[in-house]
């Protein structure tokens, strides 16, 4: 009976840290794949996992494998650390501290064969704010009368903010094809909360829709399990105000006053596959790769709303990249699991089109994570996970020319990037 009052009383307190999560600003780069605490304690090698809640947020086809409903709540709370070395010194980006992200998993066995499910994460999220002085004078770039206090050496579209918040609700259906093999299709349903870019021409602050779909299979034969999981990807249409840096800046030889403006924001599709190996009744092993289609992440062009007239633009034209992961789970007693992880995440940001909008470089992951049962159906998830790029010593051959400003000489910088990652979870299966 303890076991089952702290246990709820932990479900309120997460519960409440995840639908709080809204509100925060995100962090820790542009995409966050840590889907579950599970997830983030094994370094999100899920894929092929038919035994733990937790894999449901990767792949919705492990629901067949489970006899029970479920629902789990919890939130994983993220400290980023960005930081430049320019001319004019070192410099950190001022985002916030620490920030929360929701982790919420449902499952309803309906039969033998049928599952449904219903997630809510944050698959994607960003938060870089550059302190004035950060990026040095460029001289030379402009030419045209600008009001103070407005340096007429910074370029105009220098990245001085960018917030994005985004959530996904997905709903999913499983399907139990025979004790080997289940299937999964769902929605995914972006709500991007809060889009803000911002620079030294003015800001762009909105929010949107946008909707994509999942695809899952997990084939479990013996001791090896093997699974797929694909999302598609999704425009989301970010609608808001576009506000000047000065109503009356001039800019391009005209009066560019606060108008309603509008900008499709490409999500990336995501196909991961994984093999796991049950060594024995205590040791599994997992191994799988994560293929982000980033290509799709072209340009940010900001229009203004009904014209269709640019404001400005972002060319990104990211690449395709892979995320190698190694997840490992060890059942100390039957009431305790220990988890453990690694990740090599490869960058999709080349130097052609660097921006510190999104200073990226390959990154490691290292995790590890707990799960203890209190009973009852009652299970308690934490997990810690550090996360390092490498150092980026970004110098550019292409002067900033008044066209787009990135991969030009204007963000030249060593930068740097790590953060600390702690999830809490609550599982009751019923």
């Amino acid at each position: 009976m303890m076991n089952q009052r702290v246990a709820r009383s932990i479900a309120l307190l997460i519960a409440a840290g995840a639908v709080g999560a809204q509100n925060a600003a995100l962090g820790a780069g542009f995409m966050l794949p840590e889907a579950s605490v599970a997830g983030l304690g094994t370094a999100n090698a899920l894929v092929a996992n038919p035994e733990e809640v937790g894999a449901f947020a990767y792949n919705p086809a492990a629901m067949g494998f489970h006899d029970e409903s479920s629902i789990a709540v919890g939130t994983v709370l993220i400290s980023p650390s960005f930081s430049v070395e320019t001319a004019s010194g070192s410099h950190d980006s001022q985002g916030a501290d620490w920030v929360a992200l929701p982790a919420l998993q449902a499952a309803l066995k309906l039969n033998d064969a049928w599952r449904l499910g219903f997630a809510v994460n944050t698959p994607f999220g960003l938060e870089t704010r550059w302190e004035d002085g950060a990026f040095p004078a460029v001289s030379g770039t402009r030419t045209l009368p600008v009001p103070a206090p407005l340096d007429p050496e910074v370029p105009l579209g220098h990245p001085t903010a960018s917030q994005l918040e985004v959530v996904d609700f997905s709903p999913t259906g499983t399907y139990r094809v025979n004790d080997n093999l289940s299937l999964s299709a769902g929605l995914d349903i972006y709500w991007t909360k809060t889009a803000k870019l911002a620079s030294t021409a003015g800001s762009l602050k909105g929010d949107g829709m946008g909707l994509g779909f999942n695809l899952g299979a997990l084939y479990r034969e013996g001791p090896w399990s093997l699974g797929a999981s694909y999302r598609s990807s999704a425009t989301v249409d970010v609608s808001g105000d576009y506000v000047p840096l000065s109503q009356t800046l001039v800019y391009l030889g005209r009066l560019a006053p606060a108008q309603k403006a509008e900008v499709d924001f490409d999500l990336p599709w995501r196909l991961q596959v994984g093999a796991r190996y049950a060594v024995n009744g205590q040791l599994a092993v997992e191994v799988d790769i994560t293929r982000t289609g980033w290509s799709s992440f072209n340009d940010l062009k900001v229009t203004g709303k009904g014209t269709g007239e640019v404001i400005f633009a972002d060319q990104n034209d990211w690449d395709d990249s892979n995320a190698y992961r190694l997840g490992v789970t060890y059942q100390v007693q039957p009431q305790t699991q220990l988890r453990f992880g690694y990740t090599y995440d490869e960058t999709a940001q080349g130097d052609d089109h660097f921006s510190a909008r999104v200073p990226d470089n390959d990154r490691h992951l290292f995790s590890i994570g707990l799960a203890q049962s209190l009973g009852q159906g009652y299970s308690l998830e934490a997990a810690y996970m550090y996360v390092t790029a490498d150092d980026r010593n970004y110098r550019s051959s292409t002067t900033y020319t008044g066209a787009d400003l990135n991969g030009t000489t204007a963000l030249d910088g060593d930068y740097s990037f790590d953060a600390h990652l702690v999830g809490l979870q609550i599982v009751k299966t019923f």
